[in-house]
């Protein structure tokens, strides 16, 4: 790792820690004065309201030790570091946020089967009413850095936070409707809130293990490495992008590309440290491996093959494209890729079809064609 990228973690790191501890603060008051007033108007929601926001304090919590654990430098055991912990916590957070749901929803079914009646006061209004902005405003501004930061972490948390304001505005205004018409809804209130709790935690819990089993690269990134290692005159095509994630904004990856058979064995040397040192310059992507088909730019009748079978693929809208084509006349061979998209609801037939097809038009040729995955496919 290099100095500038070990500072550039470093400050974030410093940044989402910076994050949590406002938020720490900001929740353990909150949740004090909601405990108070809870308890002195014998109101379940302002009490389950308080408890949500302790559950906040723990997502914080886990949030700041997740994001040390991460920083922690590679070893012999975890050569690629530790940067995937932070799925983790979003994880763990996930799962606070559902059993705060679940919590509160038991304790709200309870209260409509036996009710109690609450006490409301001005001042307790005024504190819910303040605890409505506060949230809003601590939701924003905690998902604005973790958007920025790129931490799932914190972006769970701004979304709960955000999720807590409506549930705080909603308990503001049951109170309201029970100090002007005397019509208690708070505890049928605290299901519906509980059951929003609840769909929120699963929602985040699905992003998280989606991450941890390993996501599709962004498409956008994946474009833009394919758009740099093209940039070199010599390529003549960049594919087979694979980016493996170790963390947010942590990758390695691996990438095939075609390059003219008239490229010196030393200028292919001087190509691919080029190629690798650009991607990381432009996109912090650490290309571990570069693979080489080689084109034979002055062969007529490769030329006019490569013509005939893109012409033949063309008619399957499901094939993305084909590539490391070989063509040797004497031994009879045809070789290549072909990408068919994962959206293809049966790629083995959408395959066959193809090669079948490429099969007619050169049956006197062994065609060995390999049906190939883009792993960062939009």
């Amino acid at each position: 790792m290099s100095v500038n990228e070990k500072i550039t973690e470093i400050s974030r790191d410093k940044k989402i820690i910076r994050t949590s501890i406002i938020g720490i603060l900001a929740n353990v008051l909150l949740a004090t004065f909601k405990a108070v007033m809870g308890i002195l108007a014998n109101s379940i929601a302002i009490t389950l309201d308080a408890v949500n926001n302790i559950s906040d304090v723990a997502s914080s919590v886990i949030t700041i030790i997740g994001t040390k654990l991460a920083g922690k430098s590679p070893d012999k055991k975890h050569p690629f570091g530790y940067g995937r912990i932070e799925y983790l916590s979003a994880m763990i957070i996930a799962v606070i946020v559902l059993y705060a749901g679940v919590t509160s929803f038991t304790e709200s079914l309870k209260k409509i089967f036996v009710p109690e009646t609450p006490e409301y006061s001005t001042v307790i209004l005024i504190i819910v009413a303040v605890g409505v902005v506060v949230k809003i405003i601590l939701g924003r501004y905690v998902k604005t850095i973790g958007v920025k930061l790129n931490s799932d972490s914190l972006i769970n948390s701004g979304e709960d936070a955000t999720l807590d304001s409506v549930i705080s505005a909603s308990t503001f205004v049951t109170a309201v409707i029970y100090m002007i018409w005397g019509v208690a809804l708070e505890a049928y209130l605290g299901v519906i809130i509980s059951g929003i709790i609840i769909k929120s935690g699963i929602e985040m819990l699905r992003s998280a293990i989606s991450q941890i089993l390993g996501e599709s690269a962004d498409a956008k990134l994946a474009r833009a490495i394919k758009e740099t290692v093209c940039s070199f005159e010599e390529v003549q095509g960049a594919y087979d992008l694979v980016l493996n994630n170790y963390g947010p904004d942590k990758f390695n990856g691996s990438i095939h590309i075609e390059i003219p058979n008239t490229c010196t064995l030393n200028r292919l040397d001087e190509l691919t440290r080029e190629i690798t040192a650009k991607v990381y310059q432009q996109h912090d992507v650490i290309l571990t491996a570069i693979s080489i088909y080689s084109i034979d730019v002055k062969n007529e009748e490769m030329i006019s093959l490569r013509k005939t079978i893109e012409d033949i693929i063309s008619n399957y809208p499901e094939i993305l494209e084909i590539h490391g084509l070989f063509f040797q006349k004497t031994e009879k061979i045809i070789r290549f890729d072909l990408v068919v998209s994962l959206d293809t609801k049966d790629r083995e037939n959408i395959f066959h079809q193809a090669i079948n097809r490429i099969k007619e038009q050169y049956p006197d040729y062994t065609v060995a064609a390999i049906m190939d995955t883009d792993f960062s496919e939009s």
